[in-house]
């Protein structure tokens, strides 16, 4: 070890992750001591990793904070996540940033300060590259000021900002490629909350825990898009179809709009959901390219609508991975048998089940029979702990005929994994 480069130490130490692990570390030998100083560029602070922390006082935490970053020089990132911890003084948080700005390419800040940090102000018109933001407060965005124009990924938890800085923020990152909105707090100005964004080298957005009447996004570079856990009145995403990850899962959305060029969609995959489907399958049927599927929890706004796998096989021929979830409804199966043609591409098959029944492994069976190439099948199904007579026999029945289709079928990987509810 001694004969080791002080660059390479000064990786290893930016690689152990929790600050007190890099002191503790730091303290081998005098080599070690000066790569702490000289070249250690990545430093953590997480009030959940250290039990230590809970045991101090705010004042007491920043001071060990302060003479752990102050002894270092060029971080590049640097994470200060204090859940647990209440307010530090917002003239010690500015010292650190004050100190690392120049360096910094990544920095994620959970810190709640008062009076509150203008983070954009300290940080902008550096070369950070990743920023994740969470309880805190943004007012009175300033593009032209607060710019980051080396920023590719944005990430902003509980924080609370207006729809209109929401949108110049963005304006501020002409790089941006990467944005997370989590339980944002969007501050009203009138009675309809609507969020406009806008910004053409957008790759990924993912969307959690928001409630808006109207958010309508531009991006002509956009690749993927997550929304989950939102109850929005109308979802449009305005682009030139360059979107090939779709997910949307446990949403409430009256209008969805993903655009109408989206021929270059790979993966749809939709659960928790309420959809109509012919208004939906023609939003999709034109995605030739696609290659994963999944249909999870799906409930249809027309109880009559239901889905074959006819037209599955038929509008998605490069479909590799199939995932569906199986449900009886007045005697008809939402995911139908009819029709003949193979899904000879499907390699992955997921299945489930909230309430089984006798025709469920007939399903199974014959989907089995229209992968002809398939390599893997995953099952997923729950059970009730308290289970009658009845429902014992259909189980019983059940496993005897999976079992007897594994024998059949030998060269599928088959997993079959139940819970109770």
């Amino acid at each position: 070890m001694e004969h080791l480069p002080v660059e390479v130490i000064g990786n290893i130490l930016s690689r152990l992750g929790g600050a007190r692990d890099v002191v503790i570390a730091s303290a081998t030998c005098r080599k070690w001591r000066e790569a702490s100083r000289k070249h250690l560029h990545t430093l953590a602070f997480n009030s959940n990793d250290l039990p230590p922390y809970r045991d101090i006082t705010p004042k007491q935490l920043e001071i060990l904070i302060t003479q752990t970053i102050f002894q270092t020089t060029g971080l590049q990132g640097l994470s200060i996540l204090m859940d647990d911890v209440d307010e530090f003084s917002a003239s010690t948080v500015i010292a650190w940033l004050m100190y690392t700005r120049e360096t910094l390419r990544r920095l994620f800040y959970n810190v709640r300060t008062s009076p509150n940090v203008n983070i954009l102000e300290i940080c902008g018109r550096q070369k950070l590259e990743t920023l994740a933001l969470a309880h805190n407060s943004i007012t009175g965005v300033e593009p032209n000021f607060q710019r980051f124009p080396c920023l590719k990924s944005l990430s902003l938890s509980h924080v609370s900002i207006s729809a209109l800085d929401l949108s110049l923020l963005l304006t501020a990152c002409p790089k941006l490629e990467s944005l997370e909105l989590v339980n944002l707090e969007i501050a009203m100005s009138d009675a309809q909350v609507t969020v406009e964004l806008s910004c053409p080298t957008l790759k990924s957005i993912y969307v959690e825990a928001i409630s808006l009447d109207k958010f309508m996004l531009e991006a002509d570079s956009i690749e993927r898009l997550h929304l989950r856990d939102c109850a929005l009145e109308l979802f449009e995403l305005i682009g030139i179809g360059t979107l090939k990850y779709f997910k949307i899962d446990d949403v409430s959305v009256i209008h969805l709009d993903i655009g109408e060029t989206i021929d270059n969609l790979e993966v749809v995959d939709v659960s928790n959901f309420t959809i109509i489907w012919p208004k939906f399958y023609q939003m999709i049927s034109r995605s030739s390219k696609l290659r994963k599927l999944r249909l999870w929890d799906v409930a249809f706004d027309d109880e009559d609508e239901v889905v074959d796998l006819e037209t599955i096989a038929v509008c998605f021929p490069r479909l590799k991975h199939l995932a569906l979830s199986y449900e009886l409804r007045d005697g008809v199966m939402h995911y139908g048998l009819q029709g003949s043609s193979n899904l000879e591409n499907v390699m992955v098959l997921e299945l489930g089940w909230t309430v089984i029944n006798d025709l469920f492994s007939h399903w199974v069976e014959e989907l089995l029979k229209r992968c002809t190439n398939l390599r893997k099948m995953i099952i997923f199904g729950s059970v009730s702990e308290v289970k009658s007579h009845e429902e014992c026999q259909i189980l019983a029945n059940f496993t005897s005929s999976i079992v007897q289709l594994m024998r059949k079928y030998m060269n599928v990987e088959t997993r079959l994994l139940e819970g109770c509810c």
